[in-house]
This record gives C-alpha cells, sequence and structure tokens, in this order.
C-alpha cells in the first residue's frame, strides 16, 4: 500500500521532487499527455455540446496500466503537473483516464522545484481547475479543427501533403510578407560626410575630433561641392551642451525575452532555449521557464539585495517591482529566475551552464541601481553653409547594473564603446585633417530571425509562451521557412576625400545583403500563404488570431463558455471550407519571364510536384517542355529570364574518365555526378553543380566505389540473399527485406543456413498502410 502517489510529467523532473519528499511518497511520471484527440474522429457534434472523443496511443497504454495500478494501492494521489493550463489540462486527463476518486486526489502546483515550494504546495493543495482545462481543451480543439479541414483542402488544390495550422500559418505570413517587402524595395543612395578637425589645447599637444555632418546630400555633384567648399571654408565650435544620462536594466526574462536573448547573446535556436531551460526546471535549479510574468517574489528580492550589497556595494542596490507590459499577458506564476540566487554558477553541461549564467545576471541586474552618463554634443559650423557638424561623446560616471549585464538588440551591429571627447572651448577654431563623403545605401527591411518573430509574436498578442517554440520549429519542418546563411553579394561605392587641399575620388567595394540565420520562406510557403489568405482570410488575420487569444483567456478566467466559442468559431469555419472545395480551380504558381532567344520558346517559372522549376515551353504543346530546378535561394516571385535559362546549363560535360564521360546535373533528390550509367551525389553544401570541375568529380566517384566496396561482407549463390554493411552497422538483405543480425553474432562468419534461420526467425512484420 502506497500512502501518498505523486504524479508528474516526466522522469527528470520525478527524479528532483522525490529528493525533498520522505518515504510515504512514491513519485511517478506520466511521460507528458496520457491522452490525444482522436484522429479519425473529433468527437465533434455542432448542434449539441462538444463533446471531444479522447483515446490513450499505443505508446502510452503501458504508462497508463502501470499508474492504474499503483493508483489503486495509494491512499492520497497528488497531481503535479505543470501550473499552466496544459499542465491542468494533463492533471485532468490522469484524473479521467486514471478513475481517480475525488476525495483522495489533490492538485499542487509550484513555479520552483525546491523543498520550500514543494511542501507549501502540499499544504495548500487544490482541486482541478476546470476553467483552466477547458481553455486548453478549446484551444487543442480549434486547432486540429482548423488543420484537419484546410489541410485535404490544400491537398486537391495545391499540393499533396500539405498542412495548415492556425498559429503556424499567421506566423508563415508574417515571413512571407516580410520577403515581398525585401523584393520590392527600391535602394536608393546618399552621400554621409564624416570630418575629423584638429584641436590643439594650451600646451600645444594635438588632439582630434571626429564628427558628422547632420545633413546627407542626394547625389554626387551635391557632396563634392560642399567637400570642395570645405577646402577654404574655416569651422568653429559654436555649442558645447552636456547632458547627464541614464539607463536602467531591463526586467527579469519572462519566455520570449529568454529566447530572444539566448538568440542574440548564445546563438540558441528557440527551440534549443526551451529545451535547456525545462532541464534546468526539472533540476530544480531555475523557476517555471512557461511565463509572461516579470514580477519576483518577496523571497527573490531579499536574496538579490543581499547578493548585489555584498559583491558591489549598498549603492548598486535599487529594488524594483516590474509591470508586465507584453499584449494579452495571463500567466501568474514569477518571472524565470534561478531558485537559489546564491549559486551564480551551477554544474552541468556547457549550454546549461551558459543558459543559467545568462538567467542569474538578467535578475541580479534588474535589481541593480541605474548607470549614469554624461552625454557631451558639440557642434562645429562650417563658414558660409547652413549644415553643421555634430560630435558626441559619452563619459561613464557610474556602472550601476552595467557591471553585471547588458541586453542585446537584433539591429546592434556590435557594442558602442564609450567614445571620450578633447578637451574644448566654445569659439575655438579648427583645421580640417580630412573631410570624406561616403556613399550609402538605404537597406531593405531585416529579416526575420527567430528571436524577432518571437517579439513580433508577442506586440501583436499571438501564441502563449509555451506556443512562440513550438510554432518556429512546426514551420520549419514543414518546409515552409528555411532557416540558414546566405552569402552577401558586391556592390561599388563612391568615395570624395578631401586631405591637405586636395580631392580625390575612389571607387570602393563593399558585401552587401549577407544573411546569417535569418528565416526565409520557400516557394512552398509563399504558395500555401497566398492560398490562405486568399480563401481563409479571417484565419489569417492577426487581429482574429489575438482576439482568439484572449477568448482563451476568458473561458480560463470563467467568464465564457468554452463550447459557446467553438461553435461561434466553427459554424462559418466549415460552411467556407465546403465552399472552397466546391470550387474547380487548382492554385498555380506560375510566372512567364520571357522567350528563351535559343528556340523563341516562353519561359516560365512555377511550382511542379517535387519543387520550384524553371520551364521552357508550353506544358500542353506539341513537344514536352524541359524542366530545371530553382537553386537554393531562389526564388519563383523574383527570378529572372537570365537566372531561369543560367539553370538549362545543366547537364553540363566535366570531361573524360576511365574512357567514358563524366556529366553533372541535378535531379528529384538533388544534384549528382553520371559515370558509366552510374549516379554518385554531389555533397550538400561543398558542391556545386554549376561549378564542379572533373577532379572533384572523380574523387567524389571514388569516394562511392569505396563506400559499396565495404558494404558487401558475403554474397551467396542465392542472388537474392547477401550480408551488408549499412548505415546502422550489418545487417541480411533477403528478397528487398532487410534482417537484424542477432547481437553477439559475427557477420563474417554467418552461413547460408545461420541467414535462412535469422530470417525465419524474425518478427512477423506488418504491412505498412497506403
Amino acid at each position: 500500500m502506497i500512502n501518498n502517489l505523486v504524479i508528474v510529467e516526466s522522469p527528470a523532473k520525478a527524479k528532483t521532487i522525490e529528493k525533498f519528499l520522505g518515504k510515504d511518497f512514491k513519485v511517478k511520471s506520466s511521460m507528458g499527455h496520457i491522452r490525444d484527440l482522436s484522429k479519425e474522429d473529433l468527437g465533434i457534434d455542432i448542434k449539441n455540446n462538444f463533446k471531444p472523443r479522447y483515446i490513450v496511443p499505443p505508446d502510452k497504454k503501458k504508462t497508463v496500466a502501470d499508474l492504474k495500478e499503483s493508483a489503486k494501492n495509494a491512499k492520497n494521489v497528488w497531481l503535479a503537473s505543470d501550473e499552466d493550463r496544459e499542465g491542468e489540462a494533463i492533471a485532468w486527463h490522469l484524473y479521467k483516464e486514471l478513475k481517480l476518486k475525488k476525495e483522495n486526489t489533490k492538485r499542487i502546483v509550484f513555479h520552483e522545484i525546491s523543498r520550500e515550494a514543494i511542501l507549501h504546495a502540499i499544504e495548500n493543495f487544490r482541486g482541478i481547475d476546470q476553467n483552466l482545462v477547458n481553455a486548453q481543451q478549446a484551444r487543442r480543439i480549434l486547432d486540429r479543427l482548423v488543420g484537419f479541414e484546410i489541410s485535404p483542402i490544400l491537398w486537391r488544390k495545391v499540393k499533396p501533403s500539405l498542412s495548415a495550422g492556425r498559429v503556424q500559418s499567421v506566423a508563415v505570413r508574417l515571413i512571407v510578407e516580410r520577403e515581398r517587402e525585401i523584393i520590392n524595395f527600391k535602394s536608393t543612395s546618399s552621400f554621409r560626410v564624416n570630418g575629423v578637425f584638429e584641436v590643439h589645447d594650451k600646451n600645444k599637444r594635438i588632439y582630434f575630433l571626429k564628427a558628422e555632418l547632420d545633413e546627407r546630400f542626394p547625389d554626387r555633384k551635391k557632396a563634392l561641392d560642399f567637400v570642395g567648399h570645405c577646402r577654404d571654408a574655416v569651422f568653429t565650435i559654436t555649442d558645447i551642451v552636456k547632458k547627464p544620462a541614464k539607463k536602467s536594466p531591463s526586467a527579469p526574462f519572462t519566455t520570449s525575452t529568454l529566447q530572444q536573448e539566448a538568440s542574440r547573446k548564445l546563438g540558441f535556436s528557440v527551440s534549443q532555449t526551451m529545451t535547456v531551460a525545462q532541464r534546468l526546471y526539472e533540476a530544480g535549479l531555475i523557476t517555471y521557464m512557461r511565463t509572461d510574468s516579470v514580477n519576483l517574489s518577496n523571497t527573490a528580492l531579499k536574496a538579490a539585495e543581499e547578493i548585489i550589497s555584498k559583491e558591489y556595494g549598498k549603492e548598486y542596490v535599487n529594488i524594483r517591482n516590474y509591470k508586465t507590459k507584453s499584449k494579452g499577458a495571463q500567466e501568474a506564476h514569477e518571472a524565470i529566475r534561478p531558485v537559489y540566487l546564491s549559486n551564480s554558477v551551477v554544474e552541468g553541461n556547457a549550454t546549461e551552464k551558459k543558459l543559467y549564467e545568462l538567467i542569474w545576471k538578467r535578475t541580479i541586474a534588474s535589481q541593480m541601481s541605474d548607470a549614469r552618463l554624461e552625454k557631451t554634443t558639440v557642434t562645429v559650423t562650417v563658414s558660409g553653409r547652413k549644415e553643421k557638424f555634430l560630435a558626441e561623446g559619452e563619459v561613464m560616471k557610474f556602472e550601476g547594473f552595467l557591471k553585471v549585464y547588458l541586453e542585446s538588440s537584433d539591429e546592434e551591429a556590435e557594442e558602442k564603446s564609450e567614445v571620450m571627447l578633447p578637451p574644448l572651448e566654445t569659439g575655438s577654431k579648427l583645421s580640417y585633417a580630412s573631410i570624406t563623403a561616403t556613399e550609402k545605401f538605404t537597406h531593405y527591411p531585416p529579416r526575420y530571425t527567430e528571436a524577432s518573430l518571437v517579439k513580433k509574436l508577442e506586440e501583436l498578442g499571438i501564441g502563449r509562451p509555451s506556443t512562440y517554440a513550438p510554432t518556429i520549429s512546426t514551420i520549419q519542418q514543414r518546409g515552409y521557412v528555411i532557416k540558414e546563411e546566405r552569402p552577401g553579394k558586391e556592390r561599388q561605392y563612391n568615395v570624395i576625400l578631401l586631405e591637405k587641399g586636395k580631392i580625390k575620388e575612389t571607387v570602393s567595394t563593399e558585401i552587401t545583403g549577407a544573411e546569417k540565420g535569418k528565416l526565409f520562406p520557400d516557394n512552398i510557403g509563399m504558395l500555401v500563404n497566398d492560398f490562405l489568405v486568399e480563401h481563409f482570410t479571417e484565419i489569417l488575420d492577426y487581429n482574429f488570431t489575438a482576439l482568439v487569444e484572449k477568448e482563451f483567456d476568458e473561458i480560463a478566467d470563467g467568464k465564457s463558455n468554452w463550447n459557446d466559442m467553438i461553435r461561434k468559431f466553427y459554424t462559418p469555419f466549415h460552411q467556407k471550407v465546403e465552399a472552397t472545395l466546391a470550387k474547380k480551380e487548382v492554385t498555380k504558381a506560375e510566372r512567364l519571364l520571357g522567350n528563351d532567344p535559343l528556340s523563341g520558346k516562353p519561359v516560365y517559372t512555377r511550382m511542379a510536384r517535387f519543387g520550384a522549376v524553371a520551364q521552357i515551353g508550353e506544358t500542353n504543346g506539341e513537344q514536352k517542355p524541359r524542366y530545371a530546378q530553382l537553386r537554393k535561394g531562389q526564388n519563383i516571385e523574383s527570378l529572372t529570364l537570365e537566372e531561369a535559362l543560367d539553370l538549362f546549363k545543366l547537364p553540363r560535360t566535366l570531361g573524360l574518365f576511365e574512357d567514358s564521360e563524366v556529366k553533372v546535373s541535378t535531379g528529384r533528390f538533388g544534384p549528382y555526378v553520371l559515370h558509366e550509367s552510374k549516379f554518385y551525389s554531389l555533397h550538400k553544401g561543398v558542391d556545386d553543380p554549376y561549378t564542379i570541375e572533373l577532379d572533384r568529380a572523380v574523387e567524389l566517384i571514388g569516394e562511392k566505389r569505396e563506400k559499396d566496396k565495404n558494404k558487401v561482407i558475403t554474397v551467396f549463390k542465392d542472388p537474392e540473399l547477401s550480408v551488408l554493411n549499412g548505415r546502422w552497422g550489418p545487417y541480411i538483405s533477403y528478397k528487398k527485406e532487410n534482417y537484424k543480425i542477432p547481437r553477439g553474432a559475427d557477420p563474417k562468419a554467418l552461413t547460408y543456413d545461420d541467414c535462412m534461420k535469422i530470417i525465419q526467425e524474425a518478427p512477423v512484420r506488418k504491412k505498412k498502410k497506403k
């Protein structure tokens, strides 16, 4: 007989909790959700109340049976899943599936895994909050309805095997719209003028003052006129303004700000941040990591005050209470912080240590004094011109929180250092060392990173702390969005330099448009987005998605009925689905680029069965059209005729090897080398079919031959039977089926009879459903 059975979601959490409880408690894990909505039948009945049909997945049946047996023999069952809506839903599913009794079932929640928090939760147990359960249930059902009903439409109207989701589709729309802004962006140039002036002090020492002109010139002629005027101009300091300034620390981490900062400072993806944070939480090192609260408990504030006073001095202490500013914030627990602030470092792997240190620094800095600075602005006039040079300097008077931590931003290229100005006096005359006018170009809006996309979703009120990471992971897994690096392109710019009375004009080169870790919409992502925006405008509307989140909040607060909310959404939505299915047209992403100069045939770019292609000729013409796959990074909407024609340079003949022709081309499974009717794949990210040379192709042929040579261990008289080396080790191949070799058996020593015996004793395989 068990006195107390505690059920949590994960083994790691169970292990940590068990350390804080006595022998009277047995802690077990449910391994996450034990029930899921039936994929065959959601159990939706529009006319009556919604009664969703839940099932226990096959991989969870053993866990459920074990938990049922343990619960039968327990005096008390404590449901200790996480304190958010999903955790409440897990507790409810456990209660229902295990057929627990109300009188001995207790719900406990805590935002940190510590002895004090767990014992406090046990003393203050409650029942399951049905409002929170209903809010989570409404979210899951609404998302399933959208996915189940729209996905089949995409299969018929766009392309097989596609899928759609309520929040994911809106995230894709943001990325697609930003990409189109970039495609349509027209860059303009102007000239920025910088001056370096000589300053002499009383002891005749020379200092240099760097300043920038307060206006930019739209063209080369005006910039040249100004620089020419400066040759004989008089430069005078007419104003020196000193102003005190301050910088305040950022609030402690919420889920979204942690994801953003870990991306900027540590280079973590959003999903990696949440995985590492989950481990830290389950190990009892940080508080619950899904939150949009910036509050800290009184205990945490007191601990922070003691640590700051001891380590940095009392003048660095400034205890603050922050207020949540995010649109639609709804979580009630604390900000993300270390459970024990006295621990500035923890044991763990490198990623865990880095993320913990980031959380510790942010928490401590949030309770420290402002940094105090003195900013100086110097105005230098140019005789005979209305434009003025401005020089700005900054001196740190008191470090404050900057002694510990400075928040990063998406726009920063590098951290700005302190700029010291030389000793200056109003009315002083200056002589120039150099005046430089440099051509600068306007830049397109920045593409989203994972961090900036999370920030945008939060600003719009789309999604909640628990949904950001899965949303961003899903749109990449589905191939709608690609996260990658892209090289920039060379661009020339003009420079006009005045030095020692002489003007010199030069043309320099810079790399522009290089992208690192940015999110790009794939061609299929743009096609699906356009279809959904056209036919399901409301679902893709940013305000609608945010409004749905508010309705979930109202259900959680007990102010709204979840059945009514689903019915209100589903009735018009289902009618729209049926109307869209009834339409005969199929979506085609196709652009006419022009005509092929050699054949005179039209050149198109469009979406084909296996991806985006360029096409020469008509689909329904007398002659079969020629196709070429678009290269990585090429876009149906921005591809030019010249770029499309370049794609048809494949196949390329590289030369002769072993008296046979070597060709390179690309196909359904990517680029390859063709030699003696055999195919050799090019290495992804290394080899380019348009630039690869014969020597490299021969190297790839040799690599594949060596690999194939080592693949065969034994061949028998029966041509359908062989022992081979595979990716996961040796195996038996017989009649196009593969069989595992028992552990301990020597693959090289297997005889024909040994192999047949292993095949006969192998478990019967289930036939795959078509």
